[in-house]
């Protein structure tokens, strides 16, 4: 006997955290204890978060399975990528994770009673997790499994940025009010002007009031909005690893407890994962909320030395060549601003090339009013759906080779040239990628 209860997409980080508590709550009303319902739902959250980072996409479905007179609660993982090719070696326990690539796979196999994984070339991957139901679980049949599939139809979904959201739209709507009775003492006002000239002095003021409230109108917006991206990363990108952690704390105590230490050693790369994930993600939110907002000194900056000393910070492989022109100029800003946007667009050129060697270009051109810059590579290229997708914050293109990417340097580099009113665009056409960016001539200096 099959049968489903429920089913979830997999697309972004908030199905990974809603497929983790389904889990929970699966593994609650079938009897299991505390300590295997976090195994469960850890194995789970990793092999749906496998999912988005190898592929980006996929579902997974919840049901209840009969088997030889047992009962077992199963998660069905399956995904429509380009598949796994060492999965034999997974099957056969000859594969030893390291660096944190195939870790998911190989831990959540130990935290589950039975695994089984399926890939095919081009065709996707499919894996299925059992735990075993306990013989003294509560009454199951198909009407009480009926219950549970309802109650997820039905259930209301509510998190903190929900409920940001909502008092949001009540602060809108308070607004538009205010608004509206702007409007109406406007009114009233040139009545009054028409009736006494005098007043003419304190209608001034009164209408200097009222931009500069408006003016506060429109930065409680912009607060909103900024507000709005942090509540999203504080609820779910960082309550994803939070969890995961916990899972796997509890676990090695588990196995600790059941003195199999091999096996407790065995989750704890898991953890370091998560950690270093979650570490990411702080320093890179960090940066973001800081940029634009500090008042910092402009000076006259050498684009080159900066460049050069933005290059001796950077861990650069061996095989790689940048080349930086002895025509760029010096001009007036302030520097941090400027070496952080360096810093991201060389990281990033290093970071995702695909080959051993490669080679990267700094280049300048003097338009009217800016100076153009551009660094160049002659790596892998990014696709053209994905062009414009790579500023915006959260956003990644999915990179196999590097899961740690939290997409904040390129929102990081377009938030502050749009400070300088400047504007960043990227020039892709299969290999090499070009990422353009101009900055203001406020002073015009020699060039080193």
């Amino acid at each position: 006997m099959e049968q489903p209860i429920t089913t979830l997409k997999l697309q972004n980080e908030l199905d990974v955290v809603l497929a983790y508590k389904r889990a929970m709550q699966l593994s609650e009303f079938t009897g299991l204890p505390v300590a295997a319902q976090t195994k469960f739902a850890t194995a789970v959250s990793e092999i749906c978060r496998n999912v988005l980072e190898h592929v980006g996409e996929g579902t997974i479905r919840y049901s209840m399975v009969e088997h030889r007179g047992a009962l077992l609660l199963e998660a069905y993982v399956t995904d429509r990528g380009r598949g796994i090719a060492n999965v034999h070696e997974f099957l056969d326990r000859k594969y030893l994770p390291s660096g944190g690539k195939g870790q998911g796979i190989y831990s959540s196999r130990k935290l589950v009673d039975h695994f089984q994984l399926e890939s095919d070339f081009e065709k996707g991957t499919r894996v299925r997790l059992q735990k075993r139901l306990p013989f003294n679980h509560p009454p199951i049949n198909k009407a009480v499994i009926q219950g549970w599939a309802d109650y997820f139809t039905h259930e209301t979904e509510i998190s903190p940025y929900a409920e940001i959201k909502r008092q949001n739209m009540q602060l809108i709507e308070l607004m538009e009010q205010l608004r509206v009775r702007t409007i109406e003492v406007e009114y009233q006002l040139q009545e009054i002007q028409h009736l006494n000239q005098e007043l003419q002095t304190s209608n001034q003021e009164i209408n200097a009031l009222l931009q500069e409230r408006e003016a506060q109108n429109h930065q409680l917006a912009k607060v909103n909005k900024t507000l709005d991206e942090f509540a999203h990363t504080v609820t779910h990108d960082l309550k994803a690893p939070l969890q995961n952690i916990q899972g796997l704390v509890e676990a090695v105590s588990d196995f600790v407890g059941e003195d199999s230490k091999d096996e407790a050693q065995a989750v704890l790369p898991m953890i370091q994962l998560q950690v270093q994930r979650m570490e990411h993600l702080i320093r890179d939110v960090l940066a973001y909320s800081l940029t634009g907002r500090q008042q910092i000194q402009k000076k006259p900056v050498a684009v080159g030395q900066l460049v050069y000393n933005t290059i001796t910070a950077l861990r650069i492989p061996a095989g790689f060549k940048i080349h930086v022109p002895n025509n760029l100029p010096v001009l007036e800003a302030e520097e941090i601003y400027l070496q952080q946007v360096f810093s991201n667009l060389l990281s990033n050129a290093i970071k995702y090339h695909d080959q051993p060697t490669g080679n990267i270009w700094v280049r300048v051109f003097m338009q009217e009013d800016w100076w153009e810059f551009v660094v160049e590579d002659d790596g892998p290229g990014i696709r053209a759906e994905d062009q414009e997708k790579i500023f915006e914050l959260f956003e990644t293109t999915n990179d196999v080779n590097h899961p740690d990417s939290t997409g904040i340097g390129l929102a990081i580099v377009r938030k502050i040239i749009q400070e300088k009113r400047g504007k960043v665009w990227v020039e892709s056409r299969g290999r090499g990628t070009a990422m353009h960016f101009t900055w203001p001539r406020s002073v015009e200096g020699a060039c080193l």
